[in-house]
């Protein structure tokens, strides 16, 4: 089984060759969060269609395109546009990404997304860190990731979330003034919303929020080594859990309403780390 750096090995080589810097931390913006990086000061950006056998973005939300960037003295690059299993691509051009913030040599990642809130105490525009999640819907793909792995890069699974990145989301929200929400991710791999009797299954066995995206990226991330912490932005109630009609329009309007708390939390923590 090749490995997922040999596998885009000139899609890597090609962005390395662009880079104007090795970043100190790296974000990947989840549905209806891209617009953060318009707040940081751009020092060079790439579309993806522009990049060799970079797999492109479909979804509204997601722009496809990777920035360069500077805040407060730290060097970022952000990915404005994720890469989907519903968009039928595979586990490893999922993971493109992160194998490139690997490649770079970047050593913390702060992975978002755009959630479905389940724990009935949570609203949408709340904001979780994600402190541990369930894949056990794509534990074929997850094979994929292990089985290539060496056992020191198996055992770094085990450390996630990362204590530092954490300590520094926790004081930023307090800084700036907001509870930062705490539960479990639960990935789907889409492109339907679940059912409300999944929804109703997930919740019984300890999920508190569900979204199609993110787990593999922390699962791999970690790995490899990668100090790396997820946060979801609670868009929407997940299925059955309200009565409204779930639509995508619902996920990028509230993180379109919740995008200057979530623009100055994001700042806070880079400084913080």
């Amino acid at each position: 089984m090749r490995k997922i750096e040999n596998l885009f090995e000139q899609t890597i080589s090609d962005i390395k060759s662009k880079t104007p810097f090795q970043p100190d931390i790296a974000i990947i913006l989840g549905s209806g969060l891209g617009n953060f990086a318009k707040s940081v000061n751009t020092i060079f950006s790439i579309k993806t269609n522009d990049i060799l056998n970079y797999p492109t973005s479909s979804v509204e939300g997601h722009a496809g395109k990777i920035h360069f960037a500077e805040y407060e003295g730290k060097k970022l690059i952000l990915f404005q546009g994720r890469i989907h299993f519903y968009e039928g691509y595979s586990l490893s051009q999922c993971l493109l990404p992160v194998q490139i913030i690997k490649s770079l040599r970047c050593k913390n990642l702060i992975v978002t997304n755009a959630a479905g809130g389940i724990n009935q105490y949570f609203i949408p525009g709340d904001l979780m860190l994600i402190k541990s999640f369930n894949a056990s819907m794509i534990k074929k793909e997850i094979a994929q990731i292990v089985e290539p792995l060496s056992l020191v890069e198996r055992e770094n699974i085990s450390n996630y979330p990362s204590k530092k990145i954490v300590d520094a989301l926790l004081e930023a929200s307090l800084e700036e003034k907001f509870h930062l929400k705490e539960g479990l991710y639960w990935i789907s791999k889409g492109p339907s919303y679940e059912t409300p009797a999944e929804v109703e299954m997930m919740r019984r066995l300890g999920a508190d929020a569900v979204g199609m995206s993110t787990a593999h990226e922390i699962l791999y991330a970690t790995a490899l080594g990668i100090q790396t912490v997820g946060v979801s932005c609670i868009t929407n109630f997940a299925a059955g859990i309200s009565k409204v009609k779930l639509a995508h329009a619902d996920v990028t309007e509230t993180a379109t309403r919740v995008e200057s708390m979530f623009e100055k939390f994001i700042k806070r923590t880079i400084t913080l780390i």
